[in-house]
């Protein structure tokens, strides 16, 4: 099968999205299918195809963290789409370059699948002022909706993707499929002592210290200003525990004033943008992943430091409460003295238990890897394609005068 995936944003970025688009490609040509990535690149004088990644130009947003918005149409663009001939065009967000591959869907008569990433009701302060945020988050919900009815297919990774859906009006059947980590490239055992020392060294955070993980987008939505209160509120430097907050974004500068504002900076690391290959070691100088966001469908972010062996402190969340199962792959939190007491029974467990929960934690997402993805999502592609021929029209044979 040739499978074209249409993505606003993809390598070298870091988010959610690249990492999921990157480990199903990977998974699909694993699986023996060829794979065309679309994309938006800022860089991009001319659309050009290398390494099998359709670059098209676009005007860089530096509002949303210096990514390249494209324009929905082009004639080169449609040119070199068609000479791939998909059997399917897959879009995994909704403006130029999604827009992009409904028309490519439409024009070659080949089935659409669409999976819905985010929920943006939670970013609408972005784009709009707050007294029109209530006509911004109506217009979201529609235009959402319009692209979710141009689908033959849709996906989505959690019960909360599905409950937006249903909120926003679309009935149509959603295909729940859980993210996916890249297991092999998180793995923690080919992470060296060597390297784990040298990069405790460079952040300068002492050996003694328990480290909490949060990897994301510093943008409001990720309540990062949750975490540090809570961390502020009910942990003591006699605690030895550490945040070290892996990421970038619009928020960084404030979310470092609030940490020092709070008298916790010295118990706080913010390590600024870190590419994608160099998280692994990231992660496994942790010892637990920690998040308040409650913006999230099914982290992917999260899912990587599983990978790594963290366990998960998750503030509650109803709609993702079935991605933690408590003291298996993680705890869930309230309030800032649940957050800190399942904080201090973490590090209380000697090491040898710390390392069997690490490897019950690794052993939750083994079956998340990337051939898993591809294979549920082959299931939609094969699904769609029939659905498709049904649908089709039927095309008769024109009579003409002689």
């Amino acid at each position: 099968m040739k499978i074209a995936l249409f993505t606003e944003t993809y390598i070298p970025n870091v988010n959610g999205v690249v990492a999921h688009v990157k480990t199903l490609k990977e998974g699909l040509e694993q699986l023996g299918h060829e794979v065309l990535i679309v994309t938006a690149d800022k860089h991009a004088k001319h659309h050009y195809i290398e390494e099998g990644v359709l670059h098209c130009p676009a005007a860089e947003i530096k509002r949303f963290y210096g990514f390249g918005a494209a324009m929905p149409i082009s004639r080169r663009r449609q040119r070199l789409v068609s000479g791939f001939a998909p059997d399917i065009i897959h879009i995994h967000h909704e403006f130029g370059i999604g827009l992009s591959g409904i028309w490519a869907a439409r024009a070659l008569r080949i089935p659409l699948v669409y999976t819905l990433h985010t929920m943006y009701d939670q970013y609408i302060f972005y784009i709009a002022p707050r007294p029109l945020t209530r006509v911004a988050t109506k217009f979201s919900h529609k235009y959402t909706g319009f692209i979710a009815r141009k689908a033959t297919a849709l996906t989505g990774p959690s019960q909360k993707c599905e409950e937006y859906f249903r909120r926003i009006g679309v009935t149509d059947e959603l295909n729940l499929i859980p993210n996916s980590a890249d297991l092999n490239a998180f793995n923690p055992e080919k992470v060296t002592q060597a390297e784990r020392e040298k990069l405790r060294e460079t952040y300068g955070i002492p050996n003694d210290q328990m480290i909490a993980c949060f990897c994301g987008r510093l943008g409001k939505e990720k309540s990062v200003d949750v975490m540090l209160e809570y961390f502020a509120g009910t942990i003591t430097p006699e605690d030895k525990m550490h945040l070290l907050i892996i990421g970038d974004g619009p928020d960084k500068k404030a979310l470092e004033l609030m940490a020092e504002g709070l008298g916790i900076a010295d118990m706080v690391t913010f390590t600024g943008m870190v590419k994608h290959e160099k998280m692994p070691a990231h992660f496994a100088i942790g010892d637990v992943y920690i998040t308040a966001s409650l913006s999230e469908m099914n982290s992917i972010s999260m899912l990587e430091g599983m990978a790594s062996g963290l366990p998960v402190l998750q503030r509650y969340d109803e709609l993702n409460a079935d991605q933690i199962s408590t003291g298996e792959n993680g705890y869930t939190f309230q309030t800032k003295e649940e957050m800190a007491a399942e904080l201090r029974e973490i590090r209380a467990l000697d090491p040898e238990r710390l390392q069997a929960l690490k490897r019950q934690v690794i052993g939750t997402v083994e079956s998340r890897g990337s051939t898993q993805l591809a294979s549920y999502m082959i299931t939609v592609y094969e699904k769609a394609m029939a659905k498709k021929r049904m649908t089709a029209p039927v095309r008769t044979m024109r009579s003409y005068k002689r």
